[in-house]
């Protein structure tokens, strides 16, 4: 078998008239990320998104900030899951499922994931302010819908409970992480898991 860190390695280019993003991921990374969307809480969040899912990503955005947040933080989502259905490839060998909790103080945060190639997500954080920094708290469920959809997997993320914002944020996108990275495991069959043989 091919070792995981000659494969599981995508490069995504975008240009819209609303943004233009490169991106490098690596699945099989140790956490190393380069951030830089114009949007600080955004780039934060994408930061603890690579940490804690040991994912190694660079990514470059310039967008129509002038207008707003929306397009940014949408297509960086989009380029993101975009990234990991072909980094995936076949989905082969790897564990598909995964789950996790994510505390930060009084918030947490639960993640379930099926990377299924069914898109499915399923967002409910209960966010009270309307911007966290640069980034409208609006767009934080949509970020997440349009990475699910733009992957192809599953995703319900709850929030379990919770009062500060930015902690349900910081939680969610550190829940999403660990659920991902066992998610894309690689159990050594080198096989499809699914009953159909294919995702």
């Amino acid at each position: 078998m091919t070792s995981p860190q000659n494969t599981r390695i995508a490069e995504v280019s975008r240009k819209t008239r609303e943004t233009s993003i490169e991106l490098r991921l690596n699945l099989d990374g140790t956490g190393e990320v380069s951030a830089i969307t114009g949007i600080g809480f955004l780039d934060h969040m994408i930061d603890a998104l690579g940490r804690h899912g040991r994912l190694d990503i660079d990514l470059k955005v310039t967008g129509d900030l002038e207008v707003d947040d929306h397009h940014t933080a949408e297509d960086c989502a989009i380029v993101l899951g975009t990234a990991i259905d072909q980094a995936l490839g076949e989905r082969r060998g790897i564990t598909r499922f995964g789950d996790a909790c994510a505390p930060l103080d009084e918030a947490l945060v639960r993640a379930v994931l099926d990377l299924s190639g069914r898109p499915w997500p399923e967002v409910h954080l209960d966010f009270t302010r309307e911007a966290l920094g640069g980034l409208a708290t609006e767009n934080i469920p949509h970020f997440f819908r349009s990475l699910a959809i733009a992957g192809r997997f599953c995703l319900h993320l709850d929030l379990l409970r919770g009062e500060n914002d930015h902690h349900k944020a910081e939680a969610a996108f550190k829940a999403l992480a660990v659920a991902l990275r066992s998610a894309i495991r690689l159990d050594g069959t080198g096989t499809i898991p699914s009953t159909k043989g294919a995702l």
